[in-house]
């Protein structure tokens, strides 16, 4: 884990009207990575961003575009989101039954690949491919929707993961977090063992978006 704290803002919480201009913003706060959250309204409730989006948004941005995949058969799709331009691309541990194959299909293509937990999800459930990822994402929210609080037994989460990723060895994997993560929280997060904050009504829905996201890294 590095010790530099990456502030990805999500796209969830962006004007849809208005994302280049939103996009521009971000990039003149100070926003290290830009979180594009994909739902397909069967593994979450909820329909947002396609492949022609996604490629669209890395012609307006040199940002690393940061792809969390909350779809069913996430393998059908990770050649096009490969193709429209991830950077990182992340799957949900429990919505695939051969995560081993799929991460290293993803690798195989230059993208970074990325596990992702929910809330009930153990950590045992990845302890067999900790060496084929270059990220760990831990829902701190039940996925689906923008807007929710941070559910507390995150921080205990986090830790067991940092503690077990110390024993294996492994330093070179990101732990990256995602739901409610605000002003308020971030530090504990961050002492809990976090690299990566992605925050939505976090900054998008606060009036200076510059000044929270020099207060995230701050803090």
């Amino acid at each position: 884990m590095s010790d530099y704290k990456t502030i990805a803002p999500s796209l969830l919480s962006a004007d849809f009207v208005n994302l280049e201009r939103d996009i521009k913003r971000l990039e003149e706060a100070g926003a290290d990575w830009l979180h594009i959250d994909v739902m397909d309204g069967h593994f979450v409730p909820n329909l947002t961003i396609g492949p022609p989006v996604l490629k669209a948004i890395k012609t307006v941005t040199t940002l690393p575009c940061d792809v969390h995949l909350m779809i069913e058969n996430p393998g059908r799709w990770v050649d096009a989101y490969c193709d429209a331009g991830a950077d990182y691309l992340t799957v949900h541990v429990e919505a695939t039954r051969h995560l081993h194959r799929i991460l290293q299909h993803i690798r195989g293509r230059g993208i970074k690949a990325g596990v992702s937990l929910n809330p009930h999800t153990p950590l045992s459930s990845i302890e067999e491919v900790l060496s084929d990822v270059d990220l760990i994402l831990i829902m701190s929210v039940n996925p689906g929707f923008g807007g929710q609080s941070f559910i507390p037994n995150t921080i205990n989460k986090l830790k067991r993961l940092k503690k077990m990723l110390s024993e294996k060895g492994i330093n070179d994997v990101k732990i990256e977090v995602d739901g409610g993560v605000k002003l308020e929280n971030i530090g504990e997060i961050a002492k809990a063992g976090a690299d990566v904050f992605v925050s939505g009504s976090g900054i998008l829905k606060q009036e200076n978006w510059k000044e929270v996201i020099a207060e995230m890294k701050r803090l």
